[in-house]
């Protein structure tokens, strides 16, 4: 054999065994992938077992998704089917305004006169008009650090420019929103804090409180006052509450825009002063009555006979003329406190901000937007933009696919991430996941509502992935207790990815 020969068999020979060799790598990294992936799912799949050899989860429908940062399914179950997102909901609804209007949109509310204006004698021979578009901020608990009423700062800027009378009414004009609720909230919901009518002109958030006294346990609880008071109206409460129980298990029934409330239920027996918080009826007729007192109080002179509210256009805009404009706090902290206190009112205005003044309008808006995102909106059914309602329907997949899209901008994805509770730390979340990897690394949305329960957000796993989950509960046989801490352990095992 000659040399050449033996080198041309001795190159045969080491390619051969490169290629043995190569091959053998490639098997043993499709094994360790294999292995991986199915170590990937091994923690979830054993929490879905348990859900399936459940009892209380016989009957329930179920559905989770959990995706990685590139959009690829780590594991899903029933994730295209409808289901009951409660106030997950919102997710859909403050990521797509947030888009939709910016981060530092405001809401603006106007301060008009009608007829004339005497700059001499300081009268205004018409009328003084608060006209309203949405402004959810005006005078409430999330924003008001000081004790001065935001109609008291209104009144010394009229002052300062030297108005001194006005002989015709202060309204308070809410026509830019219709005067309606979701068709689809139910009856129980409707009059208490949670379910507030969302108004052109919101004061106080939109609600009061009955203060109760309670007695012994079994005797029914005595009503001592209602704050805020209107100055023109009173709001009758028909109590039949007793003391009983450690929880605020009052609900306030009735039309929520009549001045009679019916209060059944319990609260905690042997307390003086105890709120329970109800719908306001009429916020701008409030919202009127506040800057009534606050301009008399600097002297202004005004007829307190001449106060209302109004729900529908009485004048053309055309022959009002600006006194003063007030601007709410930005979107972006608007949004901060819709979602870590999973405020209806705020996400309801907020959803009427995005369809002009329309809840319907808005409705479309937001589908529009996810839609235009590549997201499939025939698994999106919203009758509302909170998630009270339960004819509202979503997908796990579609849930967790917007959650995806918000990470495309990064600037806007860190005020929405923000607005998210923080697992064992705040909000809903707090009691979630302490003491497990989870505390502090899983921001995500709750919601709940009659036997329906959901959670979706983020989360970055002991292995340093960083996944978008959704997972819904509807229709358990146990109670919402139960059922939150049987979706606990799969949020968990999520951090254990």
């Amino acid at each position: 054999m000659t040399e050449k020969e033996i080198h041309k068999k001795f190159r045969s020979f080491f390619h051969m065994q490169y290629w043995f060799f190569c091959r053998k790598k490639m098997a043993l990294l499709l094994l360790f992938l294999f292995a991986f992936a199915q170590n990937n799912s091994a923690q979830i799949d054993a929490v879905l077992n348990e859900w399936k050899a459940d009892k209380d989860l016989q009957s329930a429908s179920i559905g989770f998704c959990v995706l990685n940062r590139s959009g690829e399914i780590i594991s899903e179950y029933n994730s295209h089917q409808f289901l009951i997102p409660a106030s997950t909901l919102k997710v859909i609804t403050t990521g797509a305004a947030l888009n939709i209007l910016g981060s530092n949109y405001r809401f603006d509310t106007k301060i008009y006169h009608t007829g004339t204006f005497d700059k001499k004698t300081g009268v205004i021979d018409g009328d003084l008009i608060i006209y309203g578009h949405g402004d959810p901020s005006l005078q409430s608990e999330y924003f008001q650090k000081d004790t001065t009423q935001i109609t008291a700062k209104w009144a010394k800027i009229l002052q300062d420019k030297g108005i001194k009378e006005i002989k015709g009414k202060i309204v308070g004009d809410a026509s830019y929103f219709d005067r309606s609720i979701p068709s689809n909230w139910i009856w129980a919901d409707i009059n208490n804090y949670f379910g507030v009518a969302p108004c052109a002109l919101s004061y106080n958030d939109n609600k009061f409180k009955i203060v109760y006294c309670t007695k012994e346990t079994g005797c029914k609880a005595d009503v001592i006052n209602t704050i805020p008071s209107y100055l023109n109206q009173t709001i009758t409460v028909n109590s039949n509450v007793i003391g009983k129980g450690t929880e605020d298990e009052a609900y306030v029934q009735g039309d929520p825009f009549s001045f009679i409330k019916e209060v059944n239920g319990r609260i905690p027996p042997k307390k003086k002063n105890y709120d329970v918080e109800a719908a306001l009826p009429d916020p701008a007729l409030l919202c009127a009555e506040m800057l009534y007192t606050s301009l008399s109080s600097l002297g202004i002179k005004c007829d307190r006979t001449k106060i209302e509210s109004r729900y529908k256009t009485e004048d053309s805009l055309a022959t009002r003329h600006l006194l003063h404009t007030h601007f709410s706090p930005s979107l972006d902290k608007l949004i901060f406190f819709t979602n870590i206190r999973s405020n209806n009112h705020y996400c309801e205005t907020i959803l009427r901000a995005v369809g002009k003044g329309s809840m319907y309008n808005g409705i479309e808006a937001v589908k529009k937007y996810w839609k235009e995102q590549g997201l499939n909106t025939e698994e999106l059914f919203m009758t509302d933009g909170s998630g009270l309602s339960r004819a509202d329907n979503i997908s796990t997949s579609f849930q967790a696919n917007a959650l995806l899209k918000m990470c495309g901008d990064s600037v806007k994805f860190q005020t929405f991430y923000n607005s998210l509770p923080v697992a064992g730390k705040s909000g809903s979340m707090s009691g979630i996941g302490k003491g497990k990897f989870i505390e502090n690394n899983m921001r995500a949305k709750t919601g709940y509502i009659n036997r329906a329960r959901g959670y979706c957000g983020y989360v970055k796993s002991q292995s340093g992935k960083e996944l978008v989950f959704s997972v819904l509960f509807n229709n358990y046989n146990c109670t919402a207790k139960e059922a939150k801490v049987k979706i606990e352990k799969f949020l968990i095992a999520l951090g254990e990815l």
